[in-house]
């Protein structure tokens, strides 16, 4: 899905153009040479394992979404940031705990919102404090953890496979 029909550095209408095997977007102005890439958006998800809550993971749900609906704690790559890095500080901001240790579990495309999924397994400790994102959480077992099969439930799915291994 679009969402451009002009170009947002100079105005001009958009146009479809062959770039790189694929149709894309460009400036009709060749002047200007803007291009519409629609490449993903990375985002870091994290299957956080509670020390103190005898190794339970925690799943959320964010505010937005129906009752029910809960996945990985996620949130934005920022510009110039460690993915790492990433998921410690949106552990950190949604909800209050300290991560311990992280280890990459994989990569997963997310092609309905047209993101990467980098996601982490973070040991974390602390009491949990949700913040405004977030409505409610439910602390799981892992060996009653069950994955579910898109996005983030990928990652759950791969996470699980790897501790009976």
């Amino acid at each position: 899905m679009n969402r451009y029909r002009y170009c947002p550095c100079c105005g001009s209408p958009l146009e479809e153009f062959p770039i790189a095997g694929a149709l894309r977007l460009t400036c009709a102005d060749m002047r200007c040479g803007w291009v519409f890439w629609d490449n993903p958006v990375p985002i870091v998800a994290a299957i956080i394992q509670c020390e103190d809550r005898d190794g339970a993971v925690l799943l959320a749900r964010n505010a937005a979404w129906e009752e029910g609906k809960f996945a990985l704690v996620t949130g934005f790559l920022e510009r110039h940031e460690d993915p790492a890095e990433a998921v410690v500080r949106e552990v950190r901001e949604e909800t209050a705990l300290e991560a311990l240790e992280v280890a990459l579990v994989g990569l997963y495309p997310f092609e309905r919102k047209n993101e990467l999924i980098l996601a982490y397994h973070v040991r974390a400790r602390g009491e949990i404090v949700l913040n405004e994102e977030l409505a409610e959480f439910r602390l799981i077992p892992p060996d009653q953890l069950k994955a579910w099969d898109f996005g983030t439930g990928l990652a759950v799915r791969d996470w699980l496979a790897g501790r009976r291994g």
